[in-house]
């Protein structure tokens, strides 16, 4: 005699899957308190440039790259904060333009670009060496490569941005430069051409300025420390320093 299967006896097997997603998700929340407590480990600075590469990846403010240029390092839209045309970059959107200039030029190898914050905004260094011949201010062929990239990058960045250029204190007298202030200027103004000539950054968001030896980044007491302070910065400026600026006529309402 065939006996007719209950109900209960064929669902038998299946009232208790709901264990293997349960199973399933105390693994996942033991992995995430594991990875918690690791992370509490690990270096501060690490940890901030991590936090940083994930609001890069994440963030809603863009910027869409110049047309024929290339893709620039901010590729989409511009939305959200920097909507309007004529805005200034939210400082706290600085630390995003740094991380995305940093990753795109380690991604084309570039390693002569230091970049820092101060009360002016973000600060591009890009050193002499490779970039200038001695003494002169013609820009060399890897340079050009290396400031097309950046000029790309910052093509439609709405701040203003300020290239200076810088010596170390050893006296220059060529037939072209008698001092290292003519020889300062020429670089910045150099690149300031470069940049909307090649680039097609706004030229009336750019300004030059040579500051000789000046205004050196560490004290001209070694040949090493002589070739940092040899450097061009590009000046991202924020607000606040914008606010002290002339303002710039045509693009921002006062």
């Amino acid at each position: 005699m065939i006996r007719r299967r209950r109900r209960s006896d064929h669902m038998g097997g299946h009232q208790e899957r709901w264990l293997v997603s349960y199973a399933d998700f105390v693994t996942l929340l033991l992995a995430f308190f594991v990875t918690m407590y690791a992370i509490s480990k690990v270096d501060n600075h690490k940890l901030n440039r991590a936090v940083t590469a994930f609001q890069v990846a994440f963030s809603e403010w863009k910027v869409a790259p110049h047309p024929g240029q290339g893709e620039g390092l901010m590729p989409g839209a511009r939305v959200g904060a920097a909507t309007a045309e004529n805005d200034v970059i939210p400082d706290g959107m600085l630390s995003n333009v740094e991380s995305r200039l940093f990753y795109r030029l380690r991604a084309i190898g570039e390693d002569r670009v230091e970049m820092s914050r101060d009360h002016r905004g973000l600060i591009i260094t890009v050193r002499e060496s490779g970039s200038f011949p001695a003494g002169r201010a013609d820009l060399t062929e890897s340079a050009q490569a290396l400031f097309t990239e950046l000029g790309n990058s910052i093509v439609d960045l709405p701040n203003a941005i300020r290239i200076e250029g810088h010596t170390d204190d050893v006296p220059i007298h060529t037939d072209r430069f008698s001092s290292n202030w003519e020889l300062s200027t020429a670089r910045a103004t150099a690149v300031v051409a470069f940049l909307t000539e090649r680039a097609h950054v706004d030229p009336r968001r750019l300004s030059a300025a040579g500051y000789a030896e000046f205004h050196p980044k560490v004290p001209n007491d070694s040949a090493a420390s002589r070739a940092r302070n040899r450097r061009v910065d590009v000046i991202v400026l924020n607000t606040h320093t914008e606010d002290q600026e002339e303002p710039l006529v045509g693009l921002k309402p006062r």
